[in-house]
């Protein structure tokens, strides 16, 4: 018999460090974090609106 799920709950934690990286170069890992956000994003459009089609 297959389970279903039907709430997932996600809890994260996000701290702001203000101290810069060793290398001195931000602007590698600033496009990094915007492309892992930008990918939760589609992710989580698409399951929203794989939910509505139901």
């Amino acid at each position: 018999m297959p389970i279903e799920i039907k709430e997932l709950n996600i809890k994260i934690n996000v701290t702001d460090n203000q101290n810069p990286p060793a290398s001195g170069n931000n602007s590698g890992g600033n496009n990094e974090q915007n492309d892992i956000i930008a990918q939760c994003v589609e992710q989580v459009l698409e399951i929203i609106s794989k939910t509505r089609e139901r």
